[in-house]
């Protein structure tokens, strides 16, 4: 079995340490849930089984460009380890993934520009990304057929593998009897200072719970979200955390009661049998892509072009669906019995092209309202 490195990287200084890693995921209860053993999927290319892979090996010599895969990733340990170990099963190729939060990774892939040091950029909402995407390269796999046309890749350049709705983490252990229906129960007095929410600048997820808030706070016009958003900051009482994983480990070990997370993020915690709950937003959920993207002039683009044709593949999205909590895109798998179904949750919309127009704008005037 091949060793493969997960490298956690906490934050931008730590990416210039050396890259000493473990393989491996981290101990929790509810990541170890979601260790399920992967089934062998159908990777979309031939050439990519053991036997090219043995092939290559032998011509290339162990750990040479052919077989291997460079991934900077803010997904969990337990869906990296798990999902990685049956793409190099399936193709034969090793793989290396950076674990670090989407804005972390997106500086980095910047600073690396006139040479790359990864291949791949796995997860992270296209609203965070769209404004960095001169950074990734042209690719269009063949499974988009079988995807859900609202997440086709119409750029060229920002592949959808999953769909992820921002919900509430609620610790059913802390919380008594306070009522947890939406953003405005957030407002409760008696959390203040109970509730994880990571800095937006740093986390795609939260950037996406404040795109989220500001729609559905401000019905569905962002300008007329911002007084809510300046009550939920002040709920903060000066407490931000640093990345996405903070938010849901933070709220299943009780250091908070209510956390602003993912769907998986909350489910994979559920699953487990954790004291917690997802709730989703009674104002409305919106529901953005999830994207896996090829870094321009990476030095493995064909194993990165094969890693997404994997990954949008049919057994692969059930996999994913159905073990990781992650909704597939595609029309042809069904959505999870974990997951709540989308016409029971009330769905809202955002303009898309509005939202990465005006990133940077509302970053600013979250960090304001937050040191008021």
């Amino acid at each position: 079995m091949k060793k493969r490195k997960i490298i956690p990287v906490l934050c931008a200084a730590a990416v210039a340490a050396s890259l000493a890693g473990c393989s491996g995921s981290s101990g929790s209860a509810a990541e170890k849930g979601a260790d399920t053993q992967a089934p062998k999927a159908e990777a979309g290319a031939e050439a990519g089984k053991d036997e090219a892979a043995g092939a290559k090996k032998d011509e290339g010599g162990s750990g040479s460009a052919n077989e291997k895969l460079i991934i900077y990733s803010p997904l969990t340990e337990s869906m990296i380890d798990s999902m990685l170990a049956m793409f190099e099963e399936d193709t034969g190729i090793d793989t290396e993934c950076l674990a670090m939060g989407t804005g972390d990774a997106l500086k980095r892939i910047q600073t690396e520009a006139d040479n790359p040091q990864a291949d791949i950029l796995w997860s992270g909402t296209i609203g965070t990304v769209k404004n960095k995407s001169e950074y990734f390269a042209d690719y269009v796999t063949s499974n988009e057929d079988a995807f859900y046309d609202e997440y086709k890749n119409t750029e060229g350049n920002l592949t959808r593998f999953d769909t992820i709705p921002s919900v509430i983490m609620v610790n059913t252990d802390l919380i008594g009897d306070i009522k947890i229906e939406g953003y405005e129960d957030l407002l409760n007095p008696e959390l203040k200072g109970k509730i994880a929410f990571a800095d937006p600048a740093a986390s795609s997820s939260s950037f996406e719970h404040l795109v989220n808030m500001l729609y559905a706070m401000g019905g569905g016009t962002p300008d007329n979200g911002w007084d809510y958003v300046k009550q939920f900051c002040a709920q903060l009482d000066g407490k931000l955390l640093g990345g996405s994983s903070a938010v849901y480990k933070g709220v299943a070990d009780g250091e908070y009661t209510v956390g602003l997370t993912f769907e998986q993020g909350s489910a994979q915690y559920v699953g487990a049998g954790a004291p917690v709950k997802t709730v989703y937003m009674s104002e409305g959920v919106i529901f953005r892509g999830d994207g896996v993207y090829i870094i321009k002039n990476c030095p493995n683009e064909s194993n990165a072009q094969k890693f997404v044709d994997w990954l949008t593949s049919k057994d692969v999205q059930e996999f994913m669906n159905n073990t990781q909590y992650r909704r597939t895109i595609r029309k042809d798998v069904e959505a999870g019995d974990a997951m709540v179904p989308m016409d029971q949750i009330k769905v809202i919309q955002d303009d898309e092209t509005d939202t990465a127009a005006h990133k940077s704008e509302w970053l600013d005037e979250f960090k304001e309202l937050f040191i008021e």
